[in-house]
């Protein structure tokens, strides 16, 4: 199916759409393929199985870039649904997001993501508003509650159905961060697509005046926890999404060489060539081997998600490089395909990385440098 929906030129409408995503292409993968809900339970209609299987699809769908809301709802924002949901939420949001008729967004700030998340430092620290301005603050009203404020960099936040807010509330001196749920057409909700660098991953820039909200479970939840084990089982899923991507890449590149002729031979017979694929090619099986680990760690509620998504960033952006490199001038065209996936890279270690601090978040979880030493 994404070979067939998602060609280079399938692939560059839809991202030139208001929504970013190709309409017909949601509706296949939910309707076809039931991917909304591949890890939703069988009781909100989904098929009842777990991350692992989720990150095997989309390795499929990172090796064809596919623009479409499954990262943003089935990935971010449902399971904090079914984590901290009521069961009338539960009820009433999941079977629609397993069917595909409600996509969904997590509208925290793209620079605070990865922190809430606790994919790159713990998130006892994560606020979502700055105080008494800045950030989203949530008030009670008669009418429930009322939240106001801005979000920017929100993945498919100008698109959603629904849109999962983390708001500041308690003012300072019981200062706490609750998830409110809001629907895409609540009044006083003004949403706008933002410029973004991979332009397979749209955001949206969400503007709250005075928004009615409801919260997301009791208001005594805590939600840091359920961040946190979200974005473990969200970076196993982009880990292998990477990995898809940055095979692919490696696919096409020696695919290139192989037909590519310089002085009077394929430019891949050359051995410079193929030591600098072969690389690649040690890197992506290294990646692909800590995806898969994270992703069957995730179904059995272990984490290794940050450390797998640094080594598949890592793969997916040398791959990408390297085929741009070794496509030679044609890679630094835009026409070319080739800066899609080095946007991809680049992009995915903006809004979730970066690399670095992943690997100190994975040293620092597993004690590595706890006892002081150093290694020499």
């Amino acid at each position: 199916m994404l070979r067939t929906r998602c060609g280079p030129a399938e692939l560059r409408a839809a991202a030139d759409t208001p929504d970013g995503h190709d309409p017909r292409l949601w509706p296949a993968l939910a309707g076809r393929l039931g991917l909304p809900g591949l890890a939703l339970p069988e009781r909100y209609g989904g098929a009842g199985c777990t991350v692992t299987e989720l990150a095997l699809a989309c390795e499929e769908t990172g090796r064809a870039l596919a623009p479409s809301p499954l990262l943003a709802t089935s990935v971010l924002t449902a399971p904090l649904v079914l984590a901290l949901g009521t069961e009338a939420q539960r009820t009433g949001l999941l079977p629609r997001i397993a069917a595909g008729t409600l996509t969904a967004a997590l509208a925290v700030p793209g620079p605070a993501l990865t922190t809430a998340l606790g994919l790159t430092g713990a998130n006892a620290g994560f606020s979502a508003g700055g105080g008494r301005a800045g950030g989203v603050q949530a008030r009670r009203a008669e009418d429930g509650w009322r939240l106001y404020g801005e979000v920017a960099q929100v993945l498919d936040g100008h698109s959603a159905g629904l849109l999962l807010v983390a708001a500041h509330t308690g003012g300072f001196a019981r200062s706490r961060t609750l998830l409110f749920l809001v629907a895409g057409d609540e009044p006083g909700l003004v949403r706008a697509r933002q410029s973004a660098l991979d332009a397979t991953r749209p955001q949206g820039r969400v503007h709250l005046r005075d928004v009615r909200a409801e919260v997301l479970g009791p208001p005594d939840a805590d939600v840091l926890p359920a961040l946190a084990g979200t974005g473990d089982a969200a970076a196993a899923v982009l880990a292998a999404e990477a990995v898809g991507a940055a095979g692919r890449v490696l696919e096409r590149t020696v695919e290139y060489a192989g037909q590519r002729i310089q002085f009077g031979r394929p430019i891949g017979s050359f051995q410079a060539v193929k030591h600098r694929l072969a690389d690649v090619h040690v890197a992506v099986q290294a990646a692909r081997s800590a995806a898969y680990y994270a992703a069957w760690a995730a179904g059995r509620g272990e984490g290794a998600g940050a450390l797998a998504l640094a080594q598949a960033l890592e793969a997916l952006r040398c791959a990408a490089a390297e085929g741009i490199q070794l496509h030679g001038g044609i890679g630094f065209t835009w026409e070319h395909d080739a800066h899609l996936y080095f946007k991809r890279a680049a992009g995915d270690e903006l809004l979730f990385g970066p690399v670095h601090r992943l690997r100190d978040r994975a040293a620092e979880t597993a004690g590595l440098f706890t006892g002081g030493e150093v290694a020499v």
